[in-house]
């Protein structure tokens, strides 16, 4: 340990290699690399969403149920909650456009940001609410007494917008020194 000012202080850990970034030139830890990977990957799971109900290309929507061909983006997982505990109030929600439209902007912004780094606060709120709302629309769960994906996800962004991962391999630090930002932190 090093001395300063008569405390010790401790020394910065040899194995860890600190690789300069970034316009900014901030350091990148390894564990700032794997939450941005996360970020990253969580991004594309909303990304990809968002396409799929928008295309249909498929995969959890067939071509003749995508947005593009009028279908409900929000139909198929609303009403199948019917018999859940608050089913009454979720399915009523189904296919109404203002939700279809909420939910579709939602998971483009959300993704988006994530991919980006950029927003991660906003996006971090947003997505959470998102996942606990369809949390709340599968209770009781089938799996388990509480805990399912849409949690640990909501946890895993709350760690993201706190980590500040969107700041390696991502556009954050840029964003967070841009003037709008700097007056409004909450964009961050």
């Amino acid at each position: 340990m090093a001395r300063t000012e008569g405390r010790p202080q401790p020394d910065a850990a040899p194995h860890t290699p600190v690789v300069q970034a970034g316009p900014f030139r901030t350091p990148v830890r390894p564990v700032d690399r794997v939450w941005a990977v996360a970020r990253i990957v969580l991004g594309w799971i909303f990304l990809w969403a968002f396409l799929d109900k928008t295309f249909g290309w498929g995969f959890a929507t067939p071509a003749d149920r995508a947005w593009t061909h009028g279908g409900s983006p929000t139909t198929g997982f609303l009403k199948s909650t019917a018999d859940n505990a608050l089913g009454g109030f979720f399915s009523g929600l189904a296919g109404q456009a203002w939700i279809d439209w909420l939910f579709m902007i939602g998971l483009l912004g959300i993704g988006t940001a994530l991919v980006l780094g950029a927003g991660m606060r906003i996006a971090a709120t947003t997505g959470g609410l998102l996942l606990v709302f369809m949390w709340a629309a599968e209770l009781p769960l089938a799996n388990n007494p509480f805990m399912d994906e849409h949690l640990v996800y909501a946890v895993v962004l709350a760690g993201l917008a706190l980590a500040g991962a969107g700041n390696t391999f991502g556009i954050g630090e840029w964003w967070g020194n841009t003037p709008l930002v700097r007056r409004y932190p909450i964009l961050k």
